[in-house]
């Protein structure tokens, strides 16, 4: 039983007869060439092979591969099969190579056919008395029919079903191999999966970045005007708050504007140049926040220099976060080539797990895809991030 049903199941499939239409279909051009000259039968096989060398045939045969012989029709990326002009001669030579064999095979599956079910007819109509013809598909003898071969007929019926199953499980193998993805196309997937993860992994660092700054100095502003209960402390906080919000909307709208691919020109990103609204975001909260600041940050490069702000945010961020308003000193200096940032803060209780989470990690990661490196943990009686960056890291 378990064996009837494995030889059943894929003739309950769609792609069973897409591909054998596929198979049929083949053989096209052959068919209009016999009503032209039933002679020289070599010319359509020759004008295949060199049609197979325009680079745009493998983009034809390949969506109508996937179409026919995909179970998942054309668009489906994971088949296999390329959608896409020949680019080298390897690519020419498969292609030429594919439409020749396809016609071939299309020739026989289309005999077998025409055989098989001639032969469940003849069989059929001897059963029934008729006498078989002389150019009858299956070698009948000649007298009165038998009732029986009646049961004979499904047989050539049964056996068409299996070539139909076989032969299309064999052109989509010779498709996966003639009309595959080559080496170079691989690759070129493979890189552009890779940048897109890079730029996701980018993406949910800006929004923990940037959101997660904004939400603590909020979070750290009501908490310290609510135990105040000073009417002009509360103000200055709910200005904070207003300020850290609007620049946190803007961020939010960059990055959803990436997220949608418009065709609106996003704008810039924060640099090293726009450090002071983070260094007064932080001093609003009360924190008491020294600043030096050496060298000259024109001279940073655009990604440096957008990434070290980033970095300053995240250190700044942690600092409201774990320790509270502490005195903090920041350094940010640029010389030898080289851009150092140096955020120290008190420490105000033993440092938790917690307080190695995915913030230090992001930095971690930012300084590393510029080529620096960056140290983050206990030091002294303080906790130091440290983050020296190349100003050539990124060509």
């Amino acid at each position: 039983m378990l064996h009837a049903s494995r030889f059943l199941r894929p003739l309950t499939r769609r792609v069973t007869y897409t591909r054998w239409l596929h198979l049929f279909i083949g053989t096209v051009v052959l068919g209009v060439w016999l009503f032209i000259d039933t002679s020289h039968l070599y010319v359509p096989v020759l004008a295949l092979g060199l049609l197979g060398f325009v680079p745009a045939m493998r983009l034809v045969e390949g969506l109508q591969a996937r179409l026919l012989l995909s179970p998942y029709g054309y668009k489906d990326d994971t088949s296999g099969i390329a959608v896409s002009s020949s680019v080298t001669w390897a690519d020419r030579w498969r292609t030429a190579l594919w439409l020749e064999i396809r016609l071939g095979l299309g020739l026989f599956t289309g005999m077998l056919t025409v055989n098989l079910l001639g032969a469940s007819v003849d069989l059929a109509r001897f059963a029934g008395g008729e006498q078989p013809e002389s150019d009858s598909v299956v070698p009948l003898p000649s007298g009165d029919g038998h009732w029986w071969y009646a049961l004979l007929a499904p047989l050539p019926l049964a056996v068409l079903l299996a070539a139909v199953v076989g032969l299309g499980e064999l052109i989509n193998a010779i498709a996966l191999r003639l009309l595959g993805t080559s080496a170079a196309e691989r690759l070129t997937a493979l890189e552009e999966r890779t940048e897109q993860l890079l730029e996701r992994n980018r993406i949910a660092r800006e929004l923990h970045d940037s959101i997660g700054h904004a939400l603590t100095v909020a979070v750290v502003q009501a908490g310290a005007a609510r135990a105040a209960g000073d009417a002009e402390f509360t103000e200055r906080a709910l200005a904070a708050i207003e300020e850290t919000g609007r620049a946190a909307l803007d961020d939010l709208e960059r990055v959803l504007d990436v997220l949608r691919e418009s065709g609106q020109p996003v704008g810039s990103r924060p640099t090293l140049a726009d450090a002071d609204r983070l260094l007064e975001s932080a001093r609003a909260s009360g924190a008491e926040v020294r600043a030096e600041v050496t060298g000259p940050l024109t001279l940073v490069p655009g990604p440096v220099s957008r990434e070290g702000y980033r970095i300053v945010q995240e250190a700044l961020t942690n600092v409201l976060r774990h320790a509270g308003p502490v005195p903090t000193r920041v350094r940010i200096a640029v010389s030898d080539g080289r851009l150092d940032l140096e955020v120290v803060n008190s420490l105000t209780a033993p440092v938790t797990p917690a307080a190695r989470g995915s913030g230090l990690r992001g930095i971690r990661e930012r300084a590393a895809l510029l080529g620096g490196k960056a140290t983050t943990g206990p030091h002294e009686d303080s906790w130091r991030v440290k983050v020296g960056l190349p100003l050539d890291g990124i060509r």
